[in-house]
């Protein structure tokens, strides 16, 4: 409970506005349970979790924890702050797709409320495994472009030279992307890099802000 405070004064001595307040929830409950509840009693629309990895094992991606909130809560969207990670305005956010999936304008909703809160640029990454995209993929693509008319975004081919998460990778670093956005769905990358947690075999370690959307 002592560190509980702690966390709460630091986080009311920030400058964050008289908007914000905080308050304290001390649950006997397992992490995921407690996390489940609250959102429920409360309302919650955004969880926001650090994480440092599994204890002693670097190569390991996120901690249990995260892995098991991310699998397990679809009420809301999960914010993951890498460790160590100091604030930085995110004014440009990547967000990867295929266009083999239709997005429904809630599942939208959180990316688009986080690019209205900091007038971010939307960077929608695709990865070219193909000539050109199917009709499925356009009408996807199309359907996009309309839910992110009002917002500023920009389309990118990624080239098909290495795994996913290399190209993710990539693409973070050189657009200079503050924070990486995905809708968690079933077959889709997300699940895929949850399901494999060693690090050496999915190649993947965000050194950004990582927002994970339920379907």
């Amino acid at each position: 409970m002592r560190e509980l405070l702690e966390l709460k004064e630091l986080a009311e001595a920030c400058e964050v506005g008289a908007n914000h307040n905080f308050q304290i929830i001390l649950s006997s409950e397992d992490l995921k349970t407690a996390i489940k509840k609250s959102v429920n009693k409360l309302n919650i629309d955004m969880v926001i979790m650090g994480t440092k990895g599994a204890t002693g094992a670097k190569e390991f991606f996120f901690g249990s924890n995260t892995i098991r909130i991310i699998k397990k809560l679809k009420l809301c969207p999960v914010l993951i702050i890498p460790e160590e990670y100091d604030f930085v305005t995110p004014t440009q956010i990547a967000f990867p797709t295929d266009y083999n999936r239709y997005y429904s304008n809630k599942e939208l909703k959180p990316l688009r409320e986080l690019a209205n809160l900091y007038d971010s640029k939307i960077r929608i990454m695709h990865i070219n495994t193909e000539e050109e995209l199917n009709d499925t993929q356009e009408y996807n693509l199309e359907a996009l472009k309309s839910y992110l008319n009002n917002y500023e975004y920009t389309l990118h081919w990624m080239p098909d030279y290495a795994n996913k998460t290399t190209e993710i990778n990539d693409f973070v670093e050189e657009l200079k992307i503050d924070m990486l956005a995905m809708v968690n769905y079933k077959h889709s990358f997300i699940e895929k890099i949850i399901n494999e947690p060693v690090i050496k075999k999915i190649g993947f370690q965000p050194n950004v802000p990582f927002l994970v959307i339920p379907e």
